[in-house]
C-alpha cells in the first residue's frame, strides 16, 4: 500500500524491545530457526479470514497463507505445523509473546507494522471493497463518501482499513469497529453500519455467506490517498528476534513465487491475474519505509 498512512511513533517498550534486539545480536538471531529445526514444529497463527488464512470444518488450514506457508516449511526441513487461530489484532501481540513463530494472514505491509514485527517479502498484493445491504439502499461506492455523508462505516480491530478512513478524513464517530469479519454482515443488515470496508476478497467472501442479505458495492472505486490507489501487499509476519526464520522464508518464498504452483494457490483462492503480478511490485524495504 502507498504510505499515505501515517508512521506511529515508536513506543517505550518497542523502543526497549528494539534495544534488547541490538544487545542480543547475530547469535540470538541465528539461534531462533535452528530452535524452531530442533523442535521439529513450526507455530502459525492465522486470524480465520477467508482468503487469506482460516481453518476449515475439519480443522484444516486453508487459505494463500497457509498453503504457501506449508510449502515453505517444507522446504526448511520442519516436519510439521502448528496452527492457532485468533482474532486479527491479537496476532502481532502475539508474536511480541512469543505465542506462536510466524503469521500467515497475509497481512498488509505498513510502516507502523514494520516497528513491531519483521515481515518476509510479499506474497500477495489486493485491492479494496465495500460490503453494503442488498440493492445497496444508501447508494454507496466508495469510501470517500463516509467523510461527508452521515453514513457509518464499520472495520474490523487492527485492520489497515482505519489508516485508510484516517487518511481520507472520514470522522472518528462514523467509525464501527467490530471484533471479526463474522460480525460484517450482522452489523450491516441491523443497520449498525451503512457498510463494510474490507478488502476486495473478505468483501465477496462475506457477501457469498450472507445469502443474498448483503452485496460487494458495484461500481465500487480504489480509495486514493496522496494521489495514488490503494493497494496492499500481505506477506508473513515474525517477531523482531526471528530474522533468521524470515531470512530462510524470504528464500523459499522467492524460489517458490518463480513456480505454477505458486499461481495455481493464488488463482484458487480468488486472485486475478494483476493481484499475483502486482505483488512482485514493491519490496518490504519500499513498503516498510512508507
Amino acid at each position: 500500500m502507498k504510505s499515505a498512512l501515517k508512521q506511529s511513533a515508536l513506543t517505550p517498550r518497542l523502543l526497549a524491545a528494539a534495544v534488547c534486539a541490538l544487545g542480543l545480536g547475530a547469535a540470538a538471531q541465528a539461534a531462533d530457526l535452528d530452535a524452531i529445526r530442533d523442535r521439529g514444529t513450526l507455530r502459525v497463527a492465522v486470524a480465520n479470514e477467508i482468503p487469506y488464512g482460516y481453518m476449515d470444518l475439519s480443522g484444516e488450514a486453508k487459505g494463500v497463507g497457509p498453503d504457501v506457508a506449508k510449502h515453505i516449511a517444507k522446504a526448511l526441513g520442519i516436519g510439521k505445523i502448528e496452527w492457532t487461530t485468533t482474532a486479527f489484532g491479537s496476532l502481532i501481540p502475539g508474536l511480541q509473546a512469543d505465542r506462536y513463530d510466524m503469521v500467515a494472514a497475509e497481512m498488509a505491509i505498513l510502516p507502523q507494522r514494520c516497528e513491531q514485527v519483521l515481515y518476509s517479502e510479499p506474497n500477495s498484493s489486493y485491492g479494496e471493497g465495500l460490503l453494503v445491504a442488498k440493492g445497496n439502499p444508501k447508494n454507496l461506492h466508495d469510501y470517500e463518501s463516509f467523510a461527508t455523508s452521515g453514513g457509518k462505516i464499520a472495520i474490523m480491530a487492527g485492520a489497515d482499513q482505519l489508516e485508510i478512513l484516517q487518511a481520507l478524513k472520514v470522522p472518528a464517530d462514523r467509525i464501527v469497529t467490530i471484533a471479526n469479519n463474522a460480525d460484517a454482515i450482522s452489523t450491516v443488515t441491523t443497520g449498525r453500519a451503512d457498510g463494510y470496508a474490507a478488502t476486495s476478497l473478505t468483501v465477496g467472501e462475506l457477501a457469498a455467506k450472507s445469502k443474498g442479505k448483503t452485496e460487494a458495492a458495484s461500481d465500487f472505486k480504489d480509495p486514493v490517498v496522496d494521489g495514488q490507489p490503494v493497494r496492499s501487499w500481505g506477506g508473513f509476519a515474525f517477531s523482531k528476534d526471528s530474522g533468521a526464520l524470515r531470512d530462510a522464508v524470504n528464500k523459499e518464498l522467492a524460489k517458490f513465487k518463480k513456480t505454477d504452483d505458486w499461481k495455481k494457490i493464488m488463482s484458487s483462492y480468488g486472485f486475478s491475474a494483476e493481484d499475483a503480478s502486482q505483488s512482485f511490485e514493491r519490496s518490504t524495504a519500499q513498503l516498510c519505509a512508507g
